[in-house]
């Protein structure tokens, strides 16, 4: 065996140790994260990691499994949008930017799908109105 064959070999080993140290991992996160699902007299809830408890038991009436639901991150984990955050500026706004628009009346906005990616939802107003913009 020359030394190219047995740098090949070691490489593959690493290699494989990665794949299953990587696969592993991602098991042990799965099965770490689940949800578990309780029955409390006629009602039924999901018991997120943090311990909060969400009632499902209008989705299982209606034939969702909710030993198969998943959940998020938690609640208040993204900080939404407010109005602080948002702009009233309609100059420098490039020709190819992806929005999400609201009309109320004659009032017209937009929210920057960019903007609202990293924080799912703006809660702001158009006219009087108190509304939430979520992507």
């Amino acid at each position: 065996m020359d030394s190219n064959d047995k740098i090949a070999g070691v490489i593959r080993h690493m290699f494989m140790t990665l794949i299953l140290t990587l696969t592993a991992i991602c098991f042990f996160i799965d099965g770490f994260a689940a949800s578990f699902v309780i029955g409390e007299g006629d009602r039924t809830y999901i018991v997120d990691r943090t311990g909060e408890r969400w009632d499902v038991t209008q989705a299982k009436s209606i034939g969702f499994k909710p030993e198969q639901f998943q959940y998020g991150i938690g609640r208040n984990t993204i900080i939404p949008l407010d109005d602080s955050h948002l702009s009233r500026n309609a100059g420098n706004i490039p020709q190819n930017l992806r929005v999400i628009g609201v009309t109320e009346d004659s009032t017209e906005q937009a929210y920057s799908v960019f903007k609202l990616s990293r924080h799912e939802i703006a809660n702001t107003s158009i006219g009087e109105k108190k509304i939430a913009v979520g992507y």
